[in-house]
């Protein structure tokens, strides 16, 4: 598998309806980790709002997967990926694999782990 690259992004916590509304730019891949907590990957500037904190996010590296590339995490994996944001064990690192309905698919870890989990991919 190709290296794993640095994925800057902004993370935004706040009350789950005022997430349910923001509006973010159209190029922004947004992840959705927790009912009140989103990353905002491809966005260099934070949203404003009286209920919300954000702030620039730089601790995850990542891979955009090609079909073959996700094939392979699938097989690394001992849950069923789904549409939309996984999160579990990756080969036994905690890591995030993201898969749009337009067929993209991303594949996210803490800096921290990318190197266990290069090896073991």
């Amino acid at each position: 598998m190709r290296a794993l690259e640095p994925m800057p992004g902004i993370r935004v916590a706040g009350q789950a309806d005022v997430l349910d509304r923001l509006q973010l730019p159209a190029g922004a891949t947004v992840l959705r980790i927790a009912p009140d907590e989103l990353i905002a990957l491809g966005m260099a500037d934070a949203p404003t709002g009286a209920t919300i904190l954000s702030e620039t996010d730089t601790g995850f590296v990542g891979r955009w997967l090609n079909a073959d590339e996700l094939a392979a995490v699938r097989r690394h994996v001992e849950w069923p990926l789904r549409d939309g944001l996984n999160q579990g064990l990756v080969a036994g690192v905690p890591a995030r694999v993201w898969i749009g309905d337009d067929g993209r698919a991303l594949l996210l870890v803490a800096h921290a782990y990318a190197h266990e989990l290069e090896a073991r991919l």
